[in-house]
This record gives structure tokens, C-alpha cells and sequence, in this order.
């Protein structure tokens, strides 16, 4: 067998997300569907920097019996030049009960202790931007109580 090939990421940007109550759905498909609204938030990064509209964006988080949550994310970025940029995600956010039971009552949790992963697509019309149509990214997530937080890189 040959060696693997390489993983290279870079850095691209974090983005703090504001977030609204939920609106739970309630049983379905063996877990919970909550809707939470994205209420603003902002990205800061070498080569990114902007805002998450308000009033775009959501997510469709599912939330199995064990506490494990799959998100669904769509959200509408306007970049510092004023181009908008469509960001998809989906992901698992996941540990054991008693630190997921911490994250649920809001409480401050160590990132180290739950495991947050995404993965992410871009689209926009603005050519100076085009290059994100052509990648695949992927974020770290933590859960601070004022909203989630993700460090997002892109897949060389």
C-alpha cells in the first residue's frame, strides 16, 4: 500500500455566531428537531473578514437521544468589500452525558472535553471571491454560553 496522501489546511477564519431560542419541532426521526435562529454574528480571518446577516440564516440541529447533535447551518455572509456569500454546514457536536448536560444548562465547558467538527461549502457570485466556490472547508467548534464559536479552515 502507498504512503497516504498528505491533509494540508490553512486558516481561514473564526466566526462567532449570535444565536436566538430555539424552536423545537419535537420528536422526529428517533431525536429532537430544533430550528435556531442565527441572529447575527461575525468572521475575522487573514483573508476573510465580515458579518453573518441576521434574519438568513438557521439551523435545522437534530439532537439524538444521547445528546449527540447534528447540525444543518445556512447562513449568508457580507464580506468587508460587500459581497455576500452563501456558507452551508453540517456537523456533530458530541460527548459524554455529564458534559453535554454542562453545555445544555449553559455552563462554560473546556472545548477539549466534547468533540465539535464541521464541514463546510461556499458559494457566491463575486469574482473576487470565486475561489470559495472551489473548496471544501472544515471547522472546529466550541460552545461558550454567548454562542457557538468556529475556527474554520480550508482543505488544500
Amino acid at each position: 500500500m502507498d504512503a497516504p496522501l498528505p491533509f494540508k489546511a490553512e486558516f481561514l477564519f473564526r466566526m462567532a455566531l449570535e444565536v436566538g431560542a430555539p424552536q423545537v419541532v419535537g420528536g422526529v426521526r428517533g431525536g429532537e428537531l430544533r430550528i435556531v435562529p442565527v441572529t447575527g454574528g461575525r468572521i475575522e480571518g487573514p483573508q476573510l473578514k465580515g458579518e453573518v446577516l441576521p434574519a438568513t440564516a438557521a439551523d435545522w440541529l437534530r439532537v439524538e437521544p444521547d445528546g449527540t447533535a447534528h447540525m444543518d447551518v445556512r447562513l449568508t455572509l457580507r464580506l468587508a468589500s460587500g459581497a455576500l456569500v452563501y456558507m452551508h454546514y453540517t456537523g456533530v457536536r458530541t460527548a459524554a452525558p455529564e458534559v453535554l448536560a454542562r453545555l445544555g444548562r449553559g455552563e462554560a465547558v473546556a472545548p477539549s472535553e466534547y468533540y465539535f467538527r464541521t464541514a463546510i461549502r461556499f458559494e457566491t457570485g463575486d469574482a473576487e471571491f470565486g475561489w470559495l466556490n472551489r473548496l471544501l472547508a472544515v471547522g472546529v467548534g466550541q460552545r461558550p454560553p454567548a454562542g457557538p464559536v468556529y475556527d474554520v479552515y480550508a482543505v488544500r
